[in-house]
């Protein structure tokens, strides 16, 4: 996964059924795991994800591209390439990860809102 990947960690109060078990997410469900939302990878490294379709990466600096939703999955655009990377979104009721089409992985939490 390119190093621009992002990390996503859940901060909810109610865990899930399925908390425990990675599950693919829906498009729907990518968006809005996703929308508004910080995530924080291991590296220190976090990504914001605006509404507009905007995207923050900041691992040391900032650094802006573009995220969507096609075909169910989680794709990112970094200027100045225009190439979109797709990637499954899943997650355990916790945590976030990015699966690429070679089984590449990138995992992250969700920002406590003070981050």
């Amino acid at each position: 996964m390119r190093q621009f990947a992002l990390m996503i960690a859940v901060s909810c109060t109610v865990a899930p059924a399925w908390a425990g078990e990675w599950r693919v997410l829906t498009g729907d469900e990518v968006r809005a795991a996703l929308e508004g939302r910080r995530l924080v990878y291991g590296t220190g490294a976090w990504q914001d994800f605006t509404a507009s379709g905007r995207t923050l990466y900041n691992a040391g600096h900032d650094s802006w591209g573009y995220w969507g939703v096609r075909d169910g999955n989680y794709c990112s655009a970094w200027p100045p390439s225009d190439l979109w990377a797709c990637y499954a979104l899943e997650s355990d009721g916790e945590k976030i990860r990015f699966v690429g089409g070679a089984g590449e992985v990138t995992t992250g939490r969700y920002a406590e809102p003070e981050e």
